[in-house]
């Protein structure tokens, strides 16, 4: 590979890039883009959720109950004044669920047998009814607690339990959405930067002008390949900015650990895109396998929103082929729980190979002929 060539080619590169700034419009609006719509608009949190409050006999006993409730963040509480109403609302989805507290529930807490509360929730979305499951038994565990306190009697449980939760102490959707949101982002930009810029080379004929030159096969891919690695980690620079400073997500882990896997990713999903141009010289079915090669099984594949651990074992198979799932992998280690190298560096070897790969078989694919 000769230098004076190669510093040519990405001087060729660079320049077309800032004449058709679309590849800087992929590096830098798209992921801005991406990032703000996926980072505010996805969540797996549940905020305050509508429900319906019933006591068939409101007294001071069930007041702190329903206050407690009340002051959530996650409630939205309707008092409401019989069951019937309030399934009505519960069919209707005006409610989410609704707490039923029975007339004889105050008589109930003076003895020795266990007061009951009945809860309704609304199981079409499986996700916020565990939530709203989870909500109400830390209010009436709450509550239960300042009961017994104010009886000066014990809580009756032989067994106290102390929750530590570890890595996302107040656990934010967007700490564990966010670094697997770059993940995703980087494999769609990543593929389409080479994807579509070749293919459009095709199409203009400028290709054959460079196939005419006297310059090697490997000369050119690396020529397209190392400008398009500086915008792609142009890209990867300002995702993380954006992660840290907009949706204050901590980086527990090493800057330059993050910047190496980084590169690594960057030259699978830059391969992929180099393999997919030398098959589809169209920009239009370029993009369209990208997106469908990288895109949509990175983003339901690879952890970044499912648990691998909870899909059919077939399927987890399959992930184990996909560089996003890696790299969401590295990426949630190092900006929740820091350098974790038992897990970051198996999976470094993994995109090292298959960035060998990728753009092995696309150097071995790539002729100097128009066929």
């Amino acid at each position: 590979m000769n230098g004076r060539r190669l510093a040519g080619l990405i001087t060729k590169e660079t320049l077309q890039i800032f004449r058709d700034p679309s590849a800087l419009g992929i590096a830098f609006i798209l992921p801005l883009f991406l990032l703000l719509l996926f980072g505010f608009g996805v969540s797996l949190n549940a905020e305050h959720v509508p429900i319906g409050v019933v006591a068939d006999h409101p007294n001071p006993t069930t007041d702190p109950l329903v206050a407690a409730l009340r002051h959530s963040r996650y409630f939205e509480v309707r008092p409401l004044a019989g069951l019937g109403p309030a399934r009505d609302l519960l069919s209707r989805r005006e409610i989410d669920a609704i707490l039923w507290l029975r007339n004889d529930f105050a008589r109930q807490t003076l003895t020795e047998a266990p007061a009951t509360i009945g809860l309704i929730v609304n199981g079409t979305d499986a996700n916020t009814a565990r939530l709203v499951q989870g909500y109400v038994l830390q209010a009436w565990m709450i509550w239960l607690a300042q009961q017994n306190q104010a009886a000066a009697r014990p809580l009756g449980l032989s067994v106290a339990l102390q929750f530590r939760i570890w890595f996302n102490p107040a656990l934010r959707s967007q700490d564990y959405l966010v670094p697997g949101l770059i993940a995703i982002i980087m494999t769609l930009i990543g593929a389409l930067l080479t994807a579509l810029v070749v293919a459009r080379e095709w199409e203009r004929g400028t290709m054959e002008a460079l196939m005419a030159a006297p310059v090697t096969m490997a000369e050119i891919l690396a020529g397209k390949l190392l400008p398009y690695f500086v915008l792609g980690m142009g890209g990867m620079a300002l995702s993380v900015a954006l992660a840290v400073f907009v949706f204050a997500v901590p980086l527990h882990g090493s800057v330059l650990i993050l910047a190496l896997a980084s590169a690594l990713f960057m030259l699978v999903a830059l391969g992929m895109g180099l393999l997919i141009s030398s098959l589809a010289r169209i920009q239009f079915v370029a993009g369209q396998i990208a997106i469908v090669v990288t895109f949509l099984p990175a983003f339901i594949l690879s952890g970044f929103v499912f648990d691998i651990r909870s899909m059919p074992a077939p399927v987890q198979m399959i992930t184990r082929i996909l560089p996003a799932r890696y790299f969401v992998s590295i990426l949630q280690s190092v900006f929740l729980a820091g350098d974790v190298w038992s897990v970051i560096l198996p999976d470094m070897a993994v995109l090292a190979v298959m960035a060998t790969f990728f753009l092995g078989v696309t150097l071995a694919r790539s002729r100097k002929r128009l066929d």
